[in-house]
């Protein structure tokens, strides 16, 4: 029987649903961006009130919500062209490239060597190539001709797997498809992440439950399935790398190394992989069980690519990371919440030693049957003190959160959200007084759980 804890959550991921598919359709990034913002609250509201009201279904009913409610909210992501990125257009690109037998760190997407590879669909000319996110090509002199592709000019920054993933999207899509199989794969990867945490929490002794912040997560609709973003894979490998390193470490680093291997970020979870390896008594082979077989799947993985580019396999890295400000905390909205307290100058080596500490504090006292506890510390703290401006890179962070139950978290990617959609509808000074302000009410955020969660420790303690 179905009690009524179960028909209000299952009422509260109906109108998720409904609310998710208006968010995608919604073409406000760039005309918009305040309108759209609203939509994205709306979102994150009903799925903050779902997350807590499925918290008092039994978790056989609970289970059966998360599955259904996740498969619709990844649904919701197919109702229209990506809408926030264009990141997907380079994946297919690189995996044409790829079936041309040409390695996609050679060339630029602007070079005229690859202009026989070209289709009116990533590469429209005349009336098409109206629209903000339409780059011109580099070649093309009388200017009606365009790319849908971001960066025409660079080479691209995508590691192995990824483009291992992105071929194989490409071998198995139907002539004419374009953005849909990219889509698909990425509400099929989404899906497998909530399988994932599922059978971790089960065979860990969590609760199930908790999958649910990833499975009905609004940013899994809008970044893994609409955006199509490749993160999501590496998103699978890591939850399944975390899962299995308790018991299997060789296995969990392999996993893990080809989490890195899809996307860079993942390498921030390796922390807490090797929780309490500095304990007493230290355990180093246990920490090379896990860190040699991550590097060797990682060199692996590359070696291929080594072998066929004349170009570096590291692409566009270094101009990115110069570009989003990593390297001068005096660009972008890069370290905000610590440029707030600190002058420019300090915020790097500020975040060097915090970041130096956290890792210290998860690998002499993490716990090793909960890998993922130290990996959201050192993720969370990561995001916290760099402010990242792309909303997508917080997916790593709610499938952990996921793992782990503290959902305090979640603030984290609410603020990602902000600082890549919302602060668009301001100037320059007021976005970047916006990113500030939301991740610093994340991390207000994350205090106050820390605080409420360690009050509720003493006093089951003194009771």
């Amino acid at each position: 029987m179905i009690n009524a804890r179960t028909a209000l959550t299952a009422v509260l991921l109906a109108a998720l649903t409904a609310v998710l598919v208006g968010t995608i359709r919604k073409d406000g990034y760039f005309t918009d961006p305040a309108g759209l913002s609203w939509w994205y609250a709306a979102a994150w509201l009903l799925f903050g009130a779902a997350a807590w009201s499925v918290r008092k279904v039994p978790v056989r009913h609970a289970v059966l919500l998360i599955l259904a409610g996740g498969l619709a909210v990844a649904a919701t992501g197919l109702a229209a062209p990506p809408r926030t990125s264009t990141d997907s257009y380079r994946y297919a690109w690189d995996g044409r490239v790829q079936a041309a037998g040409i390695s996609p760190y050679d060339h630029a997407p602007a070079d005229p060597a690859l202009a026989g590879l070209r289709d009116p669909w990533l590469f429209p000319s005349g009336a098409a190539c109206k629209g903000p996110d339409r780059a011109r090509i580099a070649t093309d002199e009388d200017g009606k001709h365009c790319t849908r592709l971001n960066r025409p000019k660079a080479h691209t920054i995508y590691p192995p797997v990824s483009q291992g993933y992105f071929l194989l999207v490409h071998e198995l899509s139907p002539s004419g498809t374009r953005h849909k199989p990219l889509q698909v794969g990425g509400a099929l990867l989404a899906m497998g992440v909530t399988g994932a945490l599922l059978l971790v929490l089960r065979r860990r002794g969590g609760d199930p439950r908790g999958a649910a912040y990833w499975a009905w997560c609004p940013a899994v609709a809008v970044e893994a399935v609409n955006n199509a973003h490749a993160d999501v894979l590496g998103v699978l490998l890591a939850v399944a790398g975390l899962g299995v390193v308790v018991t299997r470490r060789a296995t969990g680093g392999a996993l893990l190394g080809a989490a890195i291997a899809v996307k860079l970020l993942p390498a921030v979870v390796l922390p807490g992989a090797l929780s309490g390896v500095l304990g007493r008594p230290a355990r180093p082979r246990a920490a090379a069980a896990v860190l040699l077989p991550a590097a060797a799947v990682l060199a692996l993985s590359y070696l291929p690519y080594v072998l066929a580019s004349q170009q570096s396999v590291f692409g566009y890295l270094g101009d990115y990371v110069e570009e989003e400000g990593y390297d001068d905390a005096a660009a972008e909205n890069r370290y905000a919440v610590l440029r707030l307290l600190l002058p420019d100058a300090w915020a790097l080596p500020v975040v060097c030693v915090v970041m130096a500490l956290t890792v210290w504090q998860v690998l002499r006292h993490g716990d090793p049957q909960r890998p993922w506890r130290g990996a959201l510390l050192v993720t969370g703290a990561a995001f916290l003190l760099m402010t990242p401006g792309y909303s997508w890179y917080a997916l790593l962070l709610v499938a952990l959160v996921a793992l782990d139950g503290r959902w305090e978290w979640l603030g984290v990617a609410v603020a990602g959200s902000a600082a890549y959609v919302t602060s668009r509808a301001f100037d320059e000074p007021q976005a970047a007084s916006l990113v500030t302000v939301a991740y610093g009410v994340a991390a207000a955020v994350v205090l106050g759980g820390w605080v409420a969660r360690r009050g509720a420790g003493r006093r089951t303690c003194a009771g």
